[in-house]
């Protein structure tokens, strides 16, 4: 117990007599940072400089002071084009590694040499025997790696530059044109597995921008239906509402188009059809009765062609049974032909149906309406008559 407290005292009287001693020595300051900073330089300028950065390691080499070690002495990083041209991309040969080089070699070398393992010392190579050697162990220290001296560092350094400075005076390497491999490549293009291979168009971009939108619309609303079920039900059923209304309408488009433009199954009209017989012909008739002052025949074959004409444009299904009221009514209200044939119809109507007497006049006006009818200008001639 005793030994216990005077092991104690001589301890506190040591460390009372070193404690001022250490608070008297001077704390070496970290040196100040360096900027570190950029110049665009060509390869005989980065030449140049590799071959002066050799010549300062020699010096600090030999001098190993703070003025032959001098960080600033590296000068800035060199940007070097890759390729030819004045837009050529650049890249950065940094030489931080040389400035922190010669910080480290104002200091002397003080690392000793290792010790050799005892003979009967067994082989300490693995990760788990450096980490868990202890500090006071001679022998399962020596197995640790000794760090590298300043010196032999310089010697590294000039190696290394004097390999980039060997580098950057060697001809730029062109890069290979893998002819064989794009030959490779487009015989396994041109077989079958991808003949039928094509680059997506923009519609199929555009309907898959929809899918994953509708995917990520379903996926918020079951999100949102986990914590208010009230709340992802309306919109599910809301989403499902609006298609249906959405696909009546576009049904109900359909049909009204189909109804007014129909197209016939056969491959041409029925034989009692007017657009069995060409329009052309039926106008020739017209005009051969208007030479012979037949004015009602002539009214009635100019209102065939124009019906022949629309209907070899399949305005309607070729139906030699409608009445011309029934013809007009398969026109659909916006069309622009429907005034000219309401005029020409009710004229052929009170002519050749209601027994009214026909002029040269009456064909003129007639014959007008059906050449607009057929040009298909009829917009701007119907209100003749």
């Amino acid at each position: 117990m005793k030994s216990c407290f005077l092991f104690a005292g001589v301890a506190l009287a040591s460390l009372s007599i070193t404690a001022p001693a250490r608070a008297a020595l001077p704390i070496a300051a970290p040196p100040p940072p360096i900027a570190i900073q950029a110049r665009d330089a060509s390869m005989d300028e980065c030449r140049k400089h590799l071959q002066d950065l050799s010549v300062l390691v020699e010096a600090c080499a030999q001098a190993r002071d703070a003025k032959a070690c001098d960080p600033a002495l590296a000068g800035p990083d060199d940007l070097v084009p890759i390729g030819e041209g004045a837009k050529a991309e650049r890249r950065r040969i940094r030489y931080d590694w040389l400035r922190a080089l010669f910080v480290q070699a104002r200091e002397k070398d003080t690392v000793e040499p290792a010790k050799k393992p005892p003979a009967n010392a067994g082989p300490k190579n693995s990760e788990n025997d450096r980490d868990n050697a202890p500090e006071d162990d001679p022998d399962a220290q020596s197995i640790l790696p000794l760090k590298r001296t300043a010196t032999e560092l310089l010697k590294d350094a000039a190696a290394r530059l004097a390999n980039d400075l060997a580098q950057a005076g060697a001809a730029a390497t062109p890069a290979p044109a893998y002819a064989l491999e794009r030959e490779t490549m487009a015989k396994v293009l041109a077989g079958r597995d991808f003949r039928n291979l094509e680059e997506p168009s923009p519609t199929d971009t555009l309907l898959e921008k929809i899918g994953n939108w509708l995917n990520r619309l379903f996926e918020s609303a079951a999100k949102i239906k986990a914590t208010a079920a009230w709340v992802g039900q309306t919109i599910v059923w809301g989403f499902i509402l609006a298609v249906c209304v959405g696909l009546a309408w576009g049904l109900l488009q359909l049909e009204r188009r189909w109804r007014i433009r129909l197209v016939p199954e056969s491959d041409g009209p029925g034989a009692g059809a007017a657009s069995a017989r060409d329009w052309q012909l039926w106008l020739e008739d017209a005009r051969k009765a208007a030479a012979a002052k037949h004015w009602r025949e002539a009214i009635h074959f100019v209102y065939w062609a124009a019906i022949s004409r629309l209907e070899s444009k399949r305005l309607w299904p070729a139906d030699r049974a409608r009445t011309p009221r029934e013809y007009l009514a398969l026109v659909a209200a916006e069309d622009p032909r429907r005034p000219g044939l309401a005029t020409l119809t009710g004229s052929f109507e009170r002519i050749w149906y209601g027994g009214r007497a026909a002029g040269e006049g009456d064909y003129r006006k007639a014959e007008a309406l059906a050449e607009g009818l057929i040009s298909g200008s009829a917009a701007s001639s119907g209100g003749a008559g």
